[in-house]
């Protein structure tokens, strides 16, 4: 495990995911120096070389601290990545995922701290898993029970109970909306990607993928309205995105809600950075809920929290 020297000098947080590579340096304190934002994820490292390639895109900071103590939260964790951190098991609390951490000493002398991912045993048919986003479930806060959604291509679904993360459920909307917004007979019907934002067909959307009963169960019929809203000349083809957008998370709060994650007037908290938060509040209102909204720097927060309890110096 690292030893108690790391937050007491600047370091390096590094998502590193499947597609993108984004690092901050970061002072003793928390505070944010620089950042760097690249394509250059996982499955473009050639040949296993993921020492050499993290070593170049971090050289800047590097040549200027000398080696520096870097954590690496994502998909480079994974099987598929540059050292397979095993999952951490649900219910799972702040010190069981420093327990879980991997460390490596790089050639130039700094170390690489590879945080675990979490999954759920309890989930069927299979076991859900995350990788990443425990982060910034741990950097809204263990210490309050909550129900959190983190949104994203792969939504989660999370319970906070009793200073631990409990379960949790993943919804692949995001990716089921670029496959019907890309490639499906919705993309040839639908207007650029590029389009302005219409608020007013993703609120359509809402309504009409939220019916009670059985008509709010055939999420697979209800897609094809995108297609029949159309041809009705209801639907015109640059409201086709948003609205299809509303549809799908409707659905993805109707199924986290007939899954028992939440009820109409409690309060869920929204947990992310991509954009889609906003959206996301708009539906969970829709639904009766209060939301809570978690800081743009909660998977930073969250990730320094694990890195403290891995030294033993959390407080």
């Amino acid at each position: 495990m690292p030893s108690p020297s790391a937050l007491n000098a600047p370091h390096v947080v590094v998502d590193w995911g499947t597609t993108s590579f984004r690092a901050v340096l970061l002072a003793a304190d928390g505070t944010q120096r620089d950042r760097i934002e690249t394509g250059d994820g996982i499955q473009f490292v050639e040949k296993h070389a993921f020492e050499t390639r993290l070593l170049a895109l971090l050289a800047p900071w590097l040549e200027a601290e000398g080696a520096l103590d870097i954590v690496l939260v994502g998909m480079v964790t994974s099987r598929n990545g540059w050292i397979e951190v095993p999952y951490v098991p649900c219910p799972c609390s702040l010190e069981d995922l420093a327990r879980g951490t991997v460390t490596r000493t790089l050639s130039n002398g700094s170390r690489a701290i590879l945080l675990a991912g979490i999954n759920d045993p309890a989930r069927a048919p299979f076991p859900d898993v995350m990788r990443g986003e425990e982060t910034q479930i741990v950097g809204f806060g263990l210490e309050k029970d909550a129900t959190l959604v983190l949104p994203g291509t792969h939504s989660k679904w999370a319970r906070v109970a009793g200073g631990r993360i409990s379960g949790f459920r993943t919804f692949v909307t995001g990716e089921f909306f670029a496959l019907l917004t890309q490639h499906s007979f919705i993309a040839r019907a639908a207007g650029s990607e590029h389009a302005g934002e219409d608020m007013a067909a993703f609120e359509r959307g809402i309504e009409d993928g939220s019916p009670e009963g059985a008509e709010g169960d055939a999420m697979l019929s209800l897609v094809f309205a995108a297609r029949t809203g159309m041809l009705a000349g209801k639907l015109a083809p640059g409201e086709i995105r948003d609205y299809v957008s509303g549809l799908l998370i409707a659905q993805e709060f109707r199924q986290a809600r007939n899954c028992g994650f939440f009820a109409s007037g409690e309060r869920i908290g929204i947990v992310g950075n991509d954009g889609l938060n906003r959206r996301y509040a708009v539906v969970a209102r829709h639904f009766g809920l209060d939301v809570v909204e978690g800081s743009d720097h909660a998977a930073i927060d969250g990730a320094r929290q694990i890195l403290a309890a891995a030294m033993g110096d959390l407080t």
